[in-house]
């Protein structure tokens, strides 16, 4: 039996994988509906070749020039919280191209099993049902030196293609007047409705007998002794366990774990698409702005912003309006923004914005966490390895880079 803290995306896909391994399977959340916290209205790219971390050479300089700016896709609020102040120095720790560099490999090959496993669970298991298109993925530049260096950086084996400012019209009429210098396109990349599919994959571990859900039900404390947990505590009533996995985000760090985890804020509008509005078809990321559109059904899902302001998940007006205001400058005709749904979510990031998968420091509790902005994305991937480790069967890609222990 395998209990598993967290039921967002991350959680179902790690039950589901458990599932369909033969594994018995209970989800824990603490509220009463699933996928209703980070993975509700999420930015719903799965972007499987554009997961360079956020720690990069150069960030801390341009993060300085983003917070001078009222328009900046980065704020900071610097607390009295050692937590914060431990991730933030990691974080600076991890700004080295060559650290980039061997964290985005770790990352893509994690995402391209991903994608695999998401493939594999459609066709085989006819999973469907939460809007997935592979629509492609054009990531636009309004400045020319910012489109240059990407450019240098295309490569076949991604299979991206330089377009010029006519070309991505041509791609996405809906472009036309957005002020962008060119674009890099990727065919292959994909959408889907996460709330959706975490309410699929509910439905499907509910069919199998073999998964049950303890909703409304808060993990308060972790019993361990002799270098495995024992059991688990849901305010006065002690749980035993055999397998114990910690897929609650964030709040994972406050079971008594030391984990390198802090959340970074982020928002969302989900416009309604009508018949007479003309939103992109293809998903765009606006590099400039730190913006992202995908079309989910019938609406539009705009996600931007990265706050590193501690723990508070409310939404804030100023920054909504900031994205509101720079989507209609980009798609005034995309959809009804007037009545758009606001909506800002907690991120779990590690510092070096590669997540941690695998054992633990306790031999039978298991950790798959901190996939920041790509929790979607790396979803599928994440639970697959997780069920091949607890089954103790050889992964289906090199852990290196991702193992806790290991980091």
């Amino acid at each position: 039996m395998v209990h598993i803290i967290g039921g967002g995306v991350i959680g179902l896909a790690s039950a589901y994988a458990l599932v369909r391994a033969g594994h018995e399977v209970t989800v824990i959340d603490a509220r009463e509906t699933l996928g209703s916290e980070t993975s509700f209205a999420n930015g719903g790219q799965l972007s499987y070749r554009y997961v360079a971390p956020l720690a990069d050479a150069g960030v801390p300089l341009q993060a300085i020039g983003w917070l001078l700016r009222g328009d900046s896709p980065l704020k900071l609020r610097p607390r009295l919280d050692p937590q914060q102040w431990r991730w933030m120095a990691a974080f600076l720790g991890a700004c080295r191209s060559s650290v980039n560099t061997r964290n985005a490999a770790h990352l893509l090959r994690l995402a391209s099993l991903s994608q695999h496993t998401l493939q594999q669970w459609r066709e085989d298991d006819h999973l469907d049902g939460f809007d997935w298109r592979r629509n492609g993925k054009l990531v636009t530049f309004r400045n020319a030196s910012s489109f240059a260096h990407a450019r240098s950086k295309v490569t076949d084996i991604l299979q991206q293609q330089v377009l010029s400012a006519a070309d991505c019209v041509r791609l996405e009429p809906a472009l036309a007047g957005g002020g962008f210098v060119g674009g890099i396109y990727t065919p292959n990349e994909e959408v889907a409705d996460c709330h959706a599919f975490c309410q699929r994959l509910a439905a499907r571990l509910e069919a199998s007998g073999r998964c049950r859900f303890l909703l409304g039900r808060k993990v308060t404390g972790i019993r361990h002794a002799d270098g495995a947990v024992q059991a688990i505590e849901l305010g006065a009533e002690v749980v035993p366990v055999e397998h114990l996995v910690l897929a609650a985000g964030y709040r994972s760090a406050k079971l008594g774990v030391p984990l390198p985890l802090y959340p970074l804020k982020g928002y969302s509008l989900s416009v309604p698409i009508g018949a007479q509005h003309q939103a992109p078809n293809v998903s765009i990321t606006d590099y400039d702005r730190k913006i992202v559109y995908a079309r989910i059904g019938e609406q539009l899902r705009v996600a931007a912003m990265v706050d590193i302001v501690g723990f508070d998940a409310g939404l804030e007006p100023k920054r909504l309006a900031l994205m509101k205001r720079q989507a209609l400058e980009t798609f005034a005709q995309a959809g009804d923004y007037a009545n758009a749904v606001e909506w800002a979510g907690m991120r779990p990031a590690t510092p070096t914005g590669v997540p941690l998968i695998g054992a633990s420091v306790y031999r039978n509790l298991w950790l798959n966490l901190g996939h920041g902005a790509l929790g979607f994305t790396l979803a599928c991937g994440s639970g697959q390895l997780l069920a091949e480790l607890i089954g103790q069967h050889a992964p289906s890609i090199d852990m290196q880079g991702l193992a806790p222990r290991a980091a």
